[in-house]
C-alpha cells in the first residue's frame, strides 16, 4: 500500500494562496524583475515566470510538511525564475522555504543548509568580481545572501531558541515528575512511620486490657477482677497519654501545639515495670551510654516495647530477659522469652510487630533477626537488633 502525504498545514495553504494572488496580480499587470532585453534572461516568454510561480505555490503549501523536499523542489523554480524576467513574489517564497527548511527540516539539514547559503554568498561575490573585474558585480554575492543565507541564519536562530524552550520545558516537567514522586514517597515514609508509632504505642496496652479483660470475664473470683481492673484502667490511661503523644506530634505540623517529646531508654525501667504489672516475668539488663542519636533511642525503646508486647501475647510460663549492651560503635538488642508452650495467642495480633520492628532497624543501617532457637532452658523466642550509633548525635 503507497504511503500517503502529509497533508499540508492550513497557515501553509493560505500563504501559498497568498502567494499564487499575488504572483498572478504582478504577472497580469506586466510586472517583472527584469526587462526582456537583459543579458541574464534567457528564458524568453512571460509564460516561464507562471511555471516557477507555480512550483513555487506547491513547494510553500508544503514548507511545514515536508521542508526538505520543498526546498530541493524549489531551487529549480528559482533558478527558472531567475533565467526569465522572473517575479518578487517568487523569489520571496524561496527565501521562506529556506527559512523552514532550517526550522522544520531534520537536524542534518538544519546544519546543512545555512553553511552551503553562506558559502554560496561568498562565492557569488568573489567570483563574478575576479572574472568580469568590477565592483558592481559584488551585489550578485549581497542577492544571494538575501534570499538565501539571511532566511538560513534567521531559522538557525528561531530553531536555537525553540529547540532550548523545548529543553526547558523538558527539564521543567522532569523536575516536577521528581517532585511529585518525592512527595509521594515522603507521604508513603510519612505514613510507614505513624503506623509504626501507632502500633507500637497503642498495641502493648491493647494486649494488655485484651489479656486481663478475658481473666476478670472468666474467673469467678472479686480478687482477681478486682486485680484485672485496675490493670485495664492503668493500661487505658497509659495508652490515652500515648494516643494523645502522637496526636501533639500531628498536629504540631500546622502549629497548633507542642508536641511532647519522645520516648528514650531512659524510659525502659518504667516500661519494664508496666510489663511486670501485666503479669511478664521481666529482667532488665542495660548497659549502653547516656547520650545516644535520638533515632537510635527511640528505635530501641520501641523494639523493647513491642518485644515486650508479644512476650505477653504469645509466651509461654517463665522469665523473659532484656538487655541492651553498646559495644564497637552498635547497639545491641536482645529480648528473649519462653516459646511453644501456648495453643494459641492470649490476645489477638496482626502480625505487623515484626515487619515494624524489621523496618526500624533498617532505616538506621542495622541488622535485625527473630525466630525461635533451642537453649539449655528449652526453646526460647529470641529478638536480636544492631543499631549502629553515630558519634556526635546525642539525644
Amino acid at each position: 500500500m503507497a504511503a500517503r502525504l502529509p497533508r499540508p498545514h492550513r497557515h501553509d495553504l493560505y500563504s501559498a494562496l497568498a502567494g499564487l494572488l499575488g504572483g498572478l496580480l504582478l504577472w497580469g499587470v506586466g510586472l517583472g524583475t527584469r526587462r526582456s532585453h537583459d543579458p541574464i534572461v534567457l528564458l524568453d516568454g512571460r509564460w516561464w515566470i507562471l511555471l516557477a510561480l507555480a512550483v513555487m505555490v506547491a513547494c510553500e503549501a508544503l514548507r511545514r510538511t515536508l521542508p526538505r523536499t520543498a526546498l530541493l523542489a524549489g531551487i529549480p523554480a528559482v533558478t527558472v525564475d531567475t533565467l526569465s524576467q522572473g517575479c518578487l513574489v517568487t523569489v520571496v517564497m524561496f527565501t521562506d522555504l529556506v527559512y523552514a527548511a532550517v526550522v522544520y527540516g531534520p537536524p542534518k539539514t538544519a546544519r546543512r543548509v545555512p553553511w552551503i547559503a553562506g558559502l554560496l554568498t561568498v562565492v557569488g561575490a568573489i567570483v563574478p568580481v575576479t572574472i568580469a573585474r568590477k565592483p558592481a558585480f559584488l551585489l550578485v554575492g549581497v542577492v544571494i545572501g538575501l534570499v538565501a543565507f539571511m532566511p538560513a541564519a534567521t531559522g538557525w536562530i528561531v530553531r536555537n531558541h525553540r529547540d532550548a524552550a523545548e529543553a526547558a520545558r523538558l527539564r521543567a516537567e522532569q523536575t516536577a515528575l521528581l517532585a511529585e514522586m518525592d512527595r509521594t514517597q515522603a507521604v508513603a515514609a510519612e505514613r510507614s512511620r505513624m503506623a509504626r508509632e501507632l502500633h507500637d504505642m497503642v498495641a502493648n496496652h491493647l494486649s494488655a486490657i485484651a489479656i486481663h479483660s478475658t481473666a476478670a470475664l472468666s474467673l469467678d473470683d472479686p480478687d482477681t477482677s478486682k486485680q484485672a481492673l485496675g490493670v485495664i484502667r492503668r493500661n487505658s490511661v497509659d495508652g490515652l497519654a500515648e494516643m494523645r503523644r502522637l496526636i501533639g506530634i500531628l498536629r504540631h505540623a500546622d502549629g497548633d501545639t507542642e508536641p511532647t517529646a519522645a520516648p528514650t531508654l531512659d524510659g525502659l525501667g518504667t516500661l519494664v515495670e508496666g510489663a511486670r504489672a501485666n503479669g511478664l516475668d521481666v529482667t532488665l539488663d542495660a548497659d549502653h551510654a547516656d547520650a545516644l542519636p535520638a533515632p537510635v533511642g527511640l528505635a530501641a525503646y520501641r523494639i523493647v516495647q513491642e518485644s515486650l508486647t508479644n512476650a505477653l501475647k504469645h509466651a509461654g510460663p517463665g522469665r523473659v530477659t532484656v538487655s541492651l549492651h553498646q559495644t564497637d560503635g552498635a547497639l545491641d538488642i536482645a529480648v528473649t522469652s519462653p516459646y511453644g508452650d501456648r495453643d494459641g495467642p492470649s490476645a489477638p495480633g496482626s502480625g505487623s510487630g515484626l515487619v515494624g520492628m524489621r523496618e526500624r532497624v533498617a532505616l538506621l543501617g542495622g541488622t535485625f533477626e527473630a525466630g525461635p532457637k533451642a537453649s539449655a532452658e528449652g526453646k526460647i523466642w529470641t529478638v536480636r537488633a544492631a543499631l549502629p550509633v553515630t558519634e556526635g548525635e546525642p539525644a
